[in-house]
């Protein structure tokens, strides 16, 4: 299940262009029999993930790739409060027994470096704290990058959502090997 906001759910992309169907497509090249949830919900925020995580996670979730914390930093929200609410979700899906792949993301690049070294520090502390994988920085390769981005300059192009879910299988291919 890839759960998160408008950078999972696609927004102004095709369903069929979402990081999450061309994760699919990966999958199913390497021989994988996974079907791939996309509980991508635009505007989301780690608040909003702990109150929708329960029963999006009903039903066999085997692994969840977690991407939230982007709005809650464009917001200016105070990183502990997301991290206390990443790490629910994160409890929350290893008590059904999911395996987590957390996906980090870096501040706006207005935020001030002290803001940017606290998200930067709290996916790393939360991703070992938990004992789950990190994904350093989800949009690797795309951010900022203006041909792999829509006119807004923050979400991936279809072109870009591609480098997404190659970024991703990278970091999920060793999970989906270890559990075999």
């Amino acid at each position: 299940m890839a759960f998160g906001d408008s950078l999972t759910a696609g927004l102004g992309l095709s369903a069929q262009e979402t990081y999450p169907a061309l994760l699919r497509e990966l999958l199913k090249q390497d021989g994988y029999d996974y079907e791939v949830v996309n509980s991508g919900v635009s505007g989301d925020t780690s608040a909003g993930g702990v109150r929708r995580i329960d029963w999006a996670l009903d039903g066999d979730v085997r692994f969840l790739i977690l991407e939230l914390g982007a709005n809650d930093f464009m917001r200016g929200q105070p990183v502990a409060e997301t991290k206390k609410n990443l790490a629910q979700i994160i409890d929350r899906a290893q008590s059904k027994n999911a395996k987590v792949l957390l996906a980090g993301m870096l501040a706006p690049t207005n935020a001030g470096r002290e803001y940017e070294e606290q998200i930067r520090n709290m996916f790393t502390d939360l991703a070992r704290e938990k004992d789950v994988t990190l994904i350093p920085f989800l949009l690797e390769s795309v951010g900022g990058v203006e041909s792999l981005n829509q006119q807004d300059g923050i979400h991936p192009n279809a072109a870009g959502t591609k480098l997404v879910a190659e970024t991703v299988y990278k970091y999920l291919k060793p999970m989906l090997d270890a559990s075999r």
